[in-house]
């Protein structure tokens, strides 16, 4: 599985202005409204699910980093926005540092074994310092397709 796979280009939000946590999360799956792959009317409720799993424990695993994820019927398909804070956000990171980078990965309930894949091809490519450091000081949506072109390109390891 490849970053391309999920991670929806209208979904990329290279200048999030939300402040806080819940803001963010709200505004990526927002995005992932406006591109198409949600129904509007369940943005609110996976909003809410987002938000109540990141409440369950910090997402923020540090480096300037969160991966909120959520499992919901009223998601079709796997999927991922994400976006970058130029002042940084407080998510409660474990190394207590701002975040910069957000991937929301939104995943429909009856695939387990594909969200896991999807987490760890994120979480691979969030581990490299080349990545994380290019994701955050790309200013448009072209610069973070691209970079995820060359992720996925990229031999594994």
């Amino acid at each position: 599985m490849k970053l391309a796979d999920f991670v929806v280009p209208g979904a990329i939000l290279p200048n999030i202005t939300s402040t806080d946590r819940n803001g963010v999360i709200r505004d990526l799956v927002n995005a992932l409204a406006d591109a198409g792959e949600l129904a509007a009317e369940d943005v609110e409720v996976i909003a809410k699910a987002a938000i109540q799993r990141e409440n369950q424990g910090s997402t923020g695993f540090g480096k300037g980093v969160a991966v909120p994820h959520v499992k919901h019927v009223k998601i079709p398909r796997i999927m991922a926005a994400i976006g970058r804070s130029a002042a940084g956000v407080d998510f409660a990171a474990l190394d207590r540092s701002p975040v910069y980078t957000v991937v929301m990965l939104l995943s429909p309930p009856d695939q387990p074994e594909a969200h896991l894949q999807a987490m760890e091809r994120i979480f691979s490519h969030l581990q490299r310092d080349q990545f994380r450091r290019f994701l955050r000081q790309a200013e448009t949506v072209e610069s973070v397709v691209e970079l995820i072109r060359e992720a996925d390109e990229a031999p594994a390891g």
